[in-house]
């Protein structure tokens, strides 16, 4: 599911039809529910919504879409038949974000989709540590008040985090929050369209009590940088980050390929 039109490769160059007319693929628009249901899995993706939360209610999905519960209901069924979200009836009832789940069977899945975006992943990689850098420059020169005050609640929620699921919400809070700071919708976009990308792989890293603190200084130079207004010191910090993050990533990636029962 995506929120853009359908497209398909364009002919190789010299391919119009014979008399010089030009072919164009047809556009296939979306329709409201696909529009609904794309942003809240965008949200859920992005981990800003928990496993075994409770989405808003149809109610208040209507008032904040502005469209007709019909609308609201076909979104849902589609994201339940994509496995990320389940409807549970009675009086504790409502729509609820699944987990991956548990247990080896939920992370031998995770391992193997991880494999099928090998290449993705390492695009991404290499995109992430040269736009990163200039996000965090441009933040550090535009940022408000209202930015500041974001990232700042984002880098204190991450020092009292406790467990992965809540790490990885904030630290994409983080992340977003300076995509929004660059007061720029290109550089916000990349900058969720990094975290939604990499989010199931930054996932599998092992969990280490050394990596939370050396990530925690990190984000920490990297709030005082924006702050400061710094904006060499925030394009600094954020390559070390981003150099830092690729090399656990490609080390779980290497893991990954060495394994047999996959």
């Amino acid at each position: 599911m995506s929120g853009r039109p359908k497209l398909v490769p364009l002919p190789p160059a010299g391919g119009d039809d014979a008399d010089g007319t030009a072919r164009f693929a047809p556009v296939t628009p979306l329709r409201a529910y696909e529009y609904v249901a794309e942003q809240i899995q965008r949200h859920i993706k992005l981990h800003l919504a928990a496993p075994g939360q409770s989405l808003p209610t149809e109610r208040e999905l209507v008032e904040q879409f502005e469209v007709g519960r019909p609308t609201i209901q076909m979104a849902l069924r589609l994201l339940e038949a994509e496995g990320l979200v389940e409807t549970r009836r009675g009086r504790n009832g409502g729509t609820f974000v699944l987990g991956p789940g548990d247990g080896d069977d939920a992370r031998l899945e995770l391992i193997g989709r991880m494999l099928r975006r090998r290449d993705e992943i390492e695009d991404l990689l290499v995109f992430r540590r040269a736009v990163e850098p200039q996000i965090a420059s441009v933040a550090a020169r535009r940022r408000t008040d209202a930015d500041l005050a974001r990232l700042r609640t984002a880098v204190e929620e991450l020092d009292r985090a406790e467990g992965e699921v809540v790490r990885m919400r904030f630290d994409t809070e983080l992340h977003l929050a300076l995509g929004a700071a660059t007061g720029n919708r290109f550089l916000a976009r990349d900058a969720e369209e990094i975290r939604r990308g990499l989010n199931d792989v930054i996932a599998l890293l092992p969990e280490s009590g050394a990596w939370h603190r050396r990530v925690a200084v990190e984000h920490h130079a990297l709030l005082d940088a924006v702050v400061a207004g710094d904006e060499a010191a925030a394009a600094g910090v954020m390559e070390t980050h981003t150099e830092h993050s690729r090399q656990a990533v490609r080390a779980v990636l290497t893991a990954i390929d060495r394994r047999e029962d996959i």
